[in-house]
């Protein structure tokens, strides 16, 4: 453990509890969030030089289709993110416990990383952009072996820790009992974070591997407090997936994005006898069962686009172009829009090419992901699979889904999907033409792609 200074060495119309009262409080979210994550290029390893240069392009690149997170994802608090396999992790904290940026790889923190994350989240905010960090829920094992003391209440960690309860696929942390020390830690937390800058904050191993109901209500209720008193809003984000189906309504009332599946990475099916990781492929059906709790404020999330360079150090698997091909890009990327995912690009952005960039702005996709409505599963004939949404200014979409492995030739009626008007004037977003009066959708889709009509009346 790094020594600290005092001894010690982790979408916008929503809802967020204001206090110990639980008035509710409208506002985040309003909108499918849209930003960049460092995950997928980075692993446990970026550095602020790093994290700068991918928001240096965020900003000029995607923030003008609407993209505006800018987020650190797992181990900022790791001196050792490579570690050898005969090395232990380091960790760097306060006095109280709490995670604090590691100065080696963050040197605007400070030698014991005194000023947080606060001048990086400053530099965000004046590129007009949002920042984000991302957490393991739980204390860590070295703070509750210390036994420290919780900030701005009289508990310590042993009040709050559950010594059986650990992640199983992360070795920082311990559970938090649902105690009033359990809620102090939270709320020291939440109000570490708030005058440091964050906006968005991702939880992992809460969501599912295990479902912890208890710790999510007791951070919506810290973020809640930390809000009423700093003013700063934070959007709460639920990871890994799949979520529990039964349990929408409780996830909708206490966080804004919550994740529907596993690490969604850049296979179009699934490997032989592998559970991990998702396939774009298997992501249909699992978002048309969650098409109903789509909403302002709730958006359950398909997960980050795997796409563009993954590297230098992926947090999963090797260096590499995405593994998808164009088509299957722009279905991934028509599907999460249609059903309104958050679109939070993974790709290293120092390496955004022109055909990626193009992809990720395309600017009828962005208008469907964030002001559509009534998106839904229209119908699946075999390998032909089509979603509708409603747009603004009376537009509506069809999307028609090829998800076999040769190319089709298709020519259905409209009104096979639901749209009942004897012709539509339409225009084929990808190719980026117009198609005059139309009653059919017609053409060919590749194998694993996609045909995306803008439709009006």
């Amino acid at each position: 453990m790094r020594i600290g200074r005092l001894g010690f060495g982790v979408l916008i119309c929503g809802m967020i509890l204001a206090g110990s009262g639980g008035a509710q409080q409208r506002g985040l979210a309003p909108t499918p969030p849209m930003g960049w994550n460092s995950w997928d290029s980075y692993g446990l390893t970026i550095n602020e030089a790093q994290f700068r240069a991918n928001v240096g392009v965020l900003v000029n690149r995607l923030k003008p289709a609407g993209y505006e997170y800018a987020v650190v994802d797992e181990g900022w608090y790791l001196t050792n993110p490579q570690k050898a396999k005969e090395e232990k992790f380091v960790y760097t904290m306060d006095e109280n416990g709490r995670y604090v940026p590691s100065a080696n790889r963050f040197p605007s923190a400070g030698a014991s990383g005194e000023q947080g994350f606060k001048p990086v989240a400053d530099y965000v905010h004046g590129q007009g952009l949002k920042f984000g960090i991302h957490i393991i829920r739980g204390i860590s094992k070295e703070a509750v072996a210390a036994n420290v003391a919780v900030a701005g209440s009289s508990f310590r960690a042993a009040d709050l820790a559950d010594t059986t309860d650990t992640c199983p696929w992360n070795p920082d942390n311990l559970g938090v009992k649902d105690n009033a020390a359990g809620q102090a830690w939270y709320d020291s937390l939440m109000e570490q974070y708030s005058g440091w800058g964050v906006d968005f904050i991702k939880v992992d191993c809460i969501s599912s591997h295990p479902y912890k109901g208890d710790e999510i209500k007791m951070i919506h209720k810290a973020i809640g407090k930390s809000t009423a008193k700093t003013g700063r809003p934070m959007v709460l984000s639920l990871s890994p997936g799949p979520a529990p189906l039964d349990k929408g309504a409780e996830v909708a009332a206490n966080a804004q994005l919550w994740r529907i599946s596993d690490d969604v990475w850049d296979y179009w099916e699934k490997k032989d006898g592998k559970h991990f990781p998702q396939s774009v492929k298997a992501q249909f059906a699992v978002l048309a069962s969650w098409a109903p709790q789509v909403k302002p404020g709730n958006w359950p999330d398909a997960d980050m686009l795997p796409l563009g360079t993954l590297g230098p150090v992926p947090g999963y698997d090797a260096p590499r172009v995405s593994r998808l091909n164009h088509d299957e890009q722009r279905t991934l990327l028509t599907l999460w829009s249609i059903a309104r995912s958050p679109l939070i690009v993974g790709a290293n952005l120092t390496e955004l090419d022109d055909w990626t960039a193009a992809l990720l702005t395309n600017p009828a996709v962005i208008a469907m992901d964030q002001h559509g409505h009534e998106q839904k599963l229209a119908r699946q004939d075999e390998d032909l699979i089509g979603w509708t949404s409603k747009g603004e200014g009376g537009r509506e979409y069809l999307a028609l889904f090829n998800v076999s492995d040769a190319a089709t030739r298709v020519a259905v009626p409209l009104s096979r999907y639901g749209l009942m008007a004897s012709k539509y004037s339409a225009r084929d977003v990808w190719a980026g033409k117009d198609l005059g009066k139309v009653s059919e959708a017609a053409g060919e889709i590749p194998a694993h792609g996609v045909l995306l009509l803008e439709l009006k009346k």
